[in-house]
């Protein structure tokens, strides 16, 4: 079957410095096994799948696979997906808001500015690190236990643990060597002289050691974390993917009580796929 395709990249607004996902239009019909399989081909950091919902106050359903697995919820294939449904023709119940169905439950989205943003999701699993945790993530990571600052697991689906350094040089120069399943967001304040106040990388295991470019969920989860304990303020920006030759902006904001992510996005590839 011909299905509608699409493939955008996210927090830029510039094509090839963000995160892409591709985005299958039409995915209803599409047994888990397929879609796990061209989620697999494609071998971007996430594929979704776009279905009707089956929630009543939701707009659309998506389903959110990486090459090895399904995620309930994940930032930036929330705002991509978001985008190419818009950019299609979806129409939402709502005109000043979108209701996205996942893993974790629906999930809300604004338009500002011509900027996607969604609220962070509740966390799944919080609170410190126990001391074993700890030093695995300090030896994995490549660093001293005496530079963390702080740590807290701050999952909301992916399965995120924070660790928090003082110097911003070091977080660029890190190098980690991951063995475990546990997926590292690795942080440190700016001065915010280039209207950046936190810098991110995001690592994990697949196969080996790896970095994600731009991570929406893990921005989202840091947020609840370093606004919830005074560490930042609100509004800020984050940066993410210079490591990796990318420049990704995370815009973080909080309103009616809600701590919301956002980022542009931009189509990169238009067309069809044979699923």
């Amino acid at each position: 079957m011909t299905r509608r395709f699409a493939q955008v990249d996210v927090f830029t607004d510039r094509l090839g410095l963000g995160n892409p996902v591709a985005v299958v239009l039409e995915g209803a019909g599409l047994t888990d096994d397929e879609m796990a399989v061209f989620a697999h081909w494609t071998n971007l950091s996430e594929t979704t799948f776009v279905m009707p919902p089956t929630d009543p106050g939701a707009d659309y359903l998506v389903r959110i696979f990486t090459p090895t697995e399904e995620l309930p919820f994940a930032g930036h294939p929330t705002i991509g997906t978001c985008h190419a449904w818009l950019e299609n023709g979806g129409v939402p119940a709502h005109p000043d808001r979108i209701v996205q169905q996942c893993g974790v439950g629906l999930v809300t989205l604004r338009r500002t500015d011509d900027r996607l943003s969604f609220a962070t999701p509740p966390l799944m699993r919080s609170g410190a690190p126990t001391p074993d945790e700890l030093a695995q993530a300090v030896e994995e990571l490549g660093i001293d236990a005496g530079e963390v600052l702080d740590a807290a697991w701050i999952d909301n689906g992916p399965g995120w643990l924070g660790i928090r350094i003082a110097d911003t040089d070091r977080l660029a120069s890190l190098q980690p060597e991951l063995r475990s399943s546990v997926k590292y967001g690795v942080v440190a304040v700016s001065d915010g002289a280039d209207g950046v106040g936190l810098r991110v990388r995001a690592f994990f295991h697949a196969g080996g050691t790896r970095e994600d470019p731009v991570t929406g969920s893990l921005n989202g989860s840091v947020a609840q974390w370093l606004l919830g304990n005074g560490t930042l303020r609100a509004p800020y920006v984050a940066s993410q993917g210079t490591a990796m030759q990318r420049d990704g902006r995370v815009h973080i904001a909080e309103a009616a009580g809600e701590i919301w992510v956002g980022g542009d996005a931009v189509t990169g590839i238009r067309g069809t796929v044979d699923l």
